[in-house]
């Protein structure tokens, strides 16, 4: 309606002006000079006035495309006190804004809705332009797993971190690559993976983080017991038979006539050969069934047990071990009300395995003391069994969770991988931190 109004106006004023000019014209041409000079004002109001009309709207586009070009559409332009040719124009102006701004909040709605997805992932996420360094985006999850509360160009990260920097910087776009961090002296297995972004001509790198330490483990310990079976099977169905086979045959040798025989005194040594087999073919056989507790495991039996009473058990337990040998034990229990979900006589025999590592590393040692401690941090029971023995290095390290795997010539190496499969069953984990010539740090971990 203000359109149609303001096109009538214009078509108005253009009729005048046309039917002036031609009444000039006329007067000009007849040689009526006075009239011509009369109508003069006229043609030049009625020109002035479209000439204004022009100006205004020229100065409000004008207006509008500077308040675009800075982003800013919060401004509301007066419809109904502006001029008529005006009003259509202000009309416009305010739809436009009012649809910028929708987009806009829509926009910052959907930015922050991200946002928020991305600071609750546990994945640790990063962005950097690759031109300059600078850094675009890193969510809180990237900043707590590599202890970093700040982060403003890629170059800075190599002064914190020099192996993680490589790796980001060798990792190509739609690759994926495993690596160790050393965090709070434990070991922490990422999964690296890598694309390319680009926008408004510049080309960002994103690198994802995700911490598979859990997942890898139960992977390996699920691996590990599939390989167990059929080691253990295959030994026992092996060995059985000639352990069978060398008591029958050293029966036999035992027979009167045969013993009696001129050829008795030469079976001695077939005797010893006989009684050697069958020793160490039931030690084998003792030995693999020793493994095949790795397997029973099947079922918890899960109960409220108060940390407390726990580690008086241990204590009372372990007592005269500790005393025998001169080894002091310190118990360390902030929260004395503090309970978990467990299987008690799984986690005694965890903890009993790790108390009694613990003495084996101390027992050398001027001063041996070994401490059972408890705390929560961030929802999750810790308890943690600390020594002041040789400690290990990162190397022994990787392997003292492996079946088989012992430092100790009469070890079996089966207590730490027994303790791994029974804190994984209870979806927890078990971590160790350990610096050679300090000590080492055992940490049962539960969700």
């Amino acid at each position: 309606m203000i359109f149609k109004r303001y096109e009538w106006q214009l078509l108005l004023r253009i009729f005048m002006l046309f039917v002036l000019l031609c009444g000039a014209a006329f007067a000009i041409t007849t040689k009526h000079y006075v009239y011509a000079a009369a109508l003069a004002p006229f043609i030049i109001y009625v020109v002035a006035s479209i000439m204004q009309q022009y100006g205004k709207i020229q100065q409000e586009v004008q207006e509008f495309a500077e308040a675009a070009q800075y982003r800013d559409f919060s401004r509301h332009y007066a419809v109904q006190s502006a001029p008529t040719n005006v009003q259509v124009l202000r009309q416009g102006f305010n739809e436009i804004n009012t649809t910028f701004k929708t987009i806009n909040r829509e926009r910052e709605t959907q930015y922050h809705y991200l946002q928020k997805i991305l600071e609750l992932v546990g994945t640790g996420i990063l962005s950097y332009e690759l031109s300059t360094g600078e850094i675009g985006w890193v969510n809180e999850s990237f900043k707590n797993l590599l202890n970093i509360p700040y982060l403003k160009n890629i170059e800075s990260l190599e002064r914190r971190n020099a192996d993680v920097y490589n790796e980001i910087i060798k990792i190509k776009s739609g690759g994926s690559k495993v690596i160790t961090l050393v965090k709070d002296q434990q070991q922490v297995k990422l999964l690296l993976m890598a694309s390319l972004l680009k926008s408004e001509d510049k080309v960002y790198k994103l690198v994802a983080f995700q911490n598979v330490s859990d997942a890898m483990d139960e992977s390996e310990s699920n691996a590990w017991s599939k390989l167990l079976n059929v080691m253990t099977h295959e030994i026992m169905n092996s060995v059985a038979p000639i352990s069978s086979l060398a008591d029958t045959l050293k029966n036999r040798l035992q027979r009167p006539d045969i013993a009696n025989s001129a050829v008795g005194p030469d079976l001695e040594d077939l005797e010893l050969g006989i009684d050697t087999i069958k020793r160490r073919s039931e030690g084998l056989l003792k030995f693999t069934e020793s493994y095949r507790s790795l397997n029973k495991i099947t079922k918890l039996e899960l109960q409220k047990v108060s940390v407390y009473d726990l580690f008086e058990n241990l204590n009372t337990l372990m007592l005269p071990t500790l005393e025998k040998k001169n080894i002091e034990l310190d118990i360390i229990l902030r929260d004395l009300n503090l309970s978990i979900d467990v299987d008690i006589n799984l986690l005694e025999q965890v903890l009993i395995n790790l108390l009694v590592n613990a003495i084996e590393a101390v027992k050398d040692r001027p001063e041996p003391i070994i401490t059972l401690s408890a705390e929560v941090q961030q929802n999750k029971s810790l308890l943690k069994v600390t020594d002041n023995g040789l400690g290990m290095s990162a190397e022994l390290m990787e392997k003292i969770f492996i079946p088989f795997f012992s430092t100790r010539k009469t070890g079996s190496g089966i207590g730490l991988s027994l303790c791994k499969q029974i804190m994984l069953m209870h979806k927890g984990n078990i971590q160790v931190q350990s610096t050679e010539g300090v000590g080492t740090v055992f940490t049962l971990q539960f969700n």
